[in-house]
């Protein structure tokens, strides 16, 4: 008998398809596409930890006065992930989360990262995501990927947004891409080591630790409760048309680049 999690995954292929296979990958040709993929895909490793910080709060793990949650083990598998995600290996002997590890592959990659550092700055002047989203200048495909993360996370259901977190991020870069990468970065003299080893960490962390976590996780929240089940498969659908578009606009620009000469 397949549970509810297999189900859902098998309901979502389509679409998981869709975005694995996307025409964008077959463009992936010189460092200048590299870069313009990278520029769009910092808001997906972005707001990727938005949504673990939205499932810690559903969860109450970041209450203040604390109180005990009442899905201990719930709080147990996310926090799990937020360990690699937050503070992992640097690959220097020191720690990095893996959001630093990719502003650092672009820098390295010689890609622009000025539009997420003035969207971050004017979320840390304490403009709303909406506001942060108009006074930042976002392409449209970004500006809709953030409005759409920041909706599930503003209804604050925990299976919902455990649906978008687990189905509609994680495991969505093709094994080609980690080979087209390698050998740009070889043709390049390595410029674009630190974005392989930032794919590195998210494979072996993935495979090892976090999708058995965050399939524990999502089992947990929502149990045998059919509502539940739909309310997750819902933020998956969700996250994956969101994804969809963001690569959308992510070929368009690469698109409508001026050829080298």
């Amino acid at each position: 008998m397949h549970s509810e999690f297999d189900l859902i995954q098998r309901q979502l292929e389509e679409q998981r398809d869709g975005i694995v296979s996307h025409a964008l990958y077959s463009d992936l040709d010189s460092l200048r596409q590299i870069q313009t993929f990278m520029e769009h895909h910092v808001f997906a490793v972005w707001d990727f930890m938005s949504l673990l910080k939205a499932l810690q709060r559903s969860l109450g793990s970041f209450a203040v006065p604390w109180l005990p949650s009442s899905d201990v083990g719930a709080v147990r598998f996310v926090s799990e992930i937020a360990l690699g995600e937050e503070s992992d290996h640097d690959g220097r002997g020191g720690y990095q989360s893996h959001f630093d590890l990719y502003l650092e592959a672009m820098r390295g990659a010689g890609a622009s990262a000025s539009r997420i550092e003035r969207f971050l700055s004017r979320v840390r002047e304490g403009l709303p995501i909406a506001g942060a989203i108009t006074e930042s200048s976002l392409s449209l495909s970004v500006a809709s990927f953030l409005s759409s993360t920041f909706e599930v996370i503003d209804r604050n259901d925990s299976a919902e947004i455990a649906g978008a977190f687990l189905f509609g991020r994680e495991d969505l870069l093709p094994d080609v891409f980690t080979e087209i990468v390698r050998q740009i970065s070889f043709d390049c003299g390595g410029r674009l080591d630190a974005l392989l080893y930032y794919l590195q960490r998210h494979i072996e962390l993935d495979a090892e630790d976090h999708q058995p976590a965050a399939r524990r996780l999502i089992e947990s929240l929502c149990g045998d409760s059919p509502e539940r089940w739909a309310r997750a498969k819902e933020g998956a659908f969700i996250a994956y048309r969101a994804r969809k578009r963001l690569w959308d606009g992510a070929l368009q620009e690469m698109n409508h680049q001026p050829q080298p000469a």
